[in-house]
């Protein structure tokens, strides 16, 4: 039997056998009550990962769903648009699609999204939302979310929506401690469950907005995910393979501790970036602002870069990402999040050197 590829990826990630072993498990019916006990089971420690007291929403749909919804349930007068990477540029282009006055707020590739700047838009009083990733994926940047919260505090009737996709349960967010009105992320990336499944949860003052805005649809609908989660329900059939890999998740979490779990992901985080130092590469995003799950390296070296991922892989089993979007070839990323450790991050590090 052929080794299997070894994904370094920033998602989706490595998925644990004991991961698949529980995703494996015997159907159940989602309209039962085997159903209700599984939800009520998991929902306690989503709520710890969450930080937050509010309900916490299980979406059969990539995160793009939820982002898609934010905007569909929350946009009244007009959306903020954070964008500072491949990411956030595309939700710019998803509230237009809804119909939705947006402006961009516009930051180089690689450089943070700046508190000033939303201060700055928020006081002319045409936005009701912003949208910011908090660690974009594609330039390992992590936006500084307690000051950009700070900010948002000034202005009680604007809503802000964060995807936390790559950076939720890798580092610590406190949903209600930050005022976060929508807080999204997908299974697949520091959670290392399988793609296709999303995670949500929404302040009262969303909810409240929520009431006011027609034409919110129905499958992201969050008063219909609200009215069906009192039941221990979805709107719509859920993915229950995901659930049960993620009930199995949780327990290992809470097992680790999430503190423990966190200061993984910075040990691991850490090692990459001597790696970058040691090597004579350099950063794409800038310091200060650069990513705890996630590395992306610039190619100041010229190497080739599509070269270098297809060595590692044909030669260590072992996947790497050269670059996303309009920097592909000019960075490549690696990925530590998940279940990784200082072994496994030491030894794809080792691999690299080898290939290189």
């Amino acid at each position: 039997m052929t080794p299997h590829d070894k994904l370094f990826i920033p998602g989706p990630v490595e998925v644990s056998e004991k991961t698949w072993a529980a995703f494996s498990r015997p159907m159940i019916g989602h309209r039962g009550e085997d159903f209700k006990n599984l939800y009520r089971a998991i929902y306690p420690g989503l709520q710890t990962l969450f930080g937050t007291k509010q309900p916490v929403f299980l979406s059969t749909s990539s995160a793009w769903g939820v982002m898609e919804a934010s905007i569909r349930n929350l946009v009244d007068r007009g959306v903020l648009c954070c964008m500072c990477g491949a990411f956030s540029d595309k939700w710019f282009d998803v509230a237009k699609r809804c119909g939705k006055n947006a402006e961009p707020l516009q930051v180089d590739w690689g450089k943070h999204i700046d508190q000033k700047a939303i201060d700055r838009q928020l006081a002319t009083g045409r936005f009701d939302t912003v949208t910011l990733i908090h660690n974009e994926t594609s330039t390992g940047v992590m936006n500084p979310l307690p000051e950009i919260c700070c900010t948002l505090a000034k202005y009680p009737d604007a809503a802000l929506v964060l995807d936390t996709v790559s950076s939720f349960s890798g580092v610590k967010i406190d949903m209600d401690a930050l005022g976060i009105d929508v807080m999204l992320t997908g299974a697949q990336k520091a959670l290392a469950l399988p793609p296709g499944f999303s995670l949500f949860s929404v302040s009262e003052k969303a909810f409240a907005r929520a009431e006011k805005i027609p034409n919110r649809g129905f499958y992201f609908d969050f008063l219909e995910f609200k009215k069906q989660q009192t039941e221990w329900m979805t709107p719509s059939t859920p993915s229950i393979a995901h659930m049960h890999a993620l009930q199995s998740k949780l327990d290992e979490m809470f097992q680790e501790g999430l503190d423990a779990r966190f200061a993984r992901h910075a040990r691991t985080n850490a090692l990459v970036h001597e790696w970058v130092r040691r090597t004579g590469f350099e950063f794409f995003a800038e310091e200060g602002f650069r990513s705890k799950t996630l590395t992306c390296v610039k190619n100041n070296k010229g190497i080739d870069v599509l070269e270098l991922a297809r060595k590692l892989r044909e030669k260590h089993h072992l996947v790497i990402d050269p670059g996303y979007g309009k920097i592909r070839g000019k960075t490549f990323r690696l990925s530590n999040m998940g279940d990784e450790t200082e072994e496994t991050v030491g030894h794809l590090l080792s691999c690299l050197d080898d290939v290189l």
